[in-house]
């Protein structure tokens, strides 16, 4: 397993239960902006799919538009709908994540809170003012 997908399964293991994130938004935290397909087949190589500690939980990450990985290699399109679901993501009437509302914003819990310590230090991706969109070319 090469480096590039290493650093896609550690930004993975960040992303909260209940929060997305998009393909391109894991490339760029890891200085790849431009690598949204090299991010989905990293994820498509994922040795560890799951929630429980340790686990890289590649259910979390989705299309720009919100939709599902129509080749999610653990069980399909629907299995991740139903993963998001229960972890409380909501989608609209044409099965697309409400990207407003459950998109991750690139930070730990700990920065979001105030908490003290190594989690708290920084930010895990960009200062909360970046624009995604434009960055991205959403």
């Amino acid at each position: 397993m090469g480096d590039f997908s290493q650093r896609v399964f550690a930004v993975v293991q960040r992303i909260p239960a209940g929060k997305v994130a998009t393909y391109g938004q894991v490339g760029a935290l890891i200085g790849a902006p431009r690598g949204a397909r090299y991010v989905g087949y990293a994820l498509h190589g994922n040795p560890n799919p799951g929630t429980d500690e340790g686990c890289i939980p590649c259910h979390r990450v989705v299309f720009k538009d919100g939709r599902m990985a129509t080749g999610f290699a653990f069980g399909g399109p629907d299995e991740q709908r139903k993963m998001l679901a229960d972890e409380g993501v909501a989608f609209d009437e044409e099965g697309r994540v409400l990207m407003d509302r459950f998109q991750w914003d690139g930070l730990s819990s700990a920065v979001r809170s105030g908490a003290e310590g190594s989690d708290a230090d920084g930010p895990l991706g960009p200062p909360p003012d970046f624009n995604w969109k434009a960055e991205l070319g959403e």
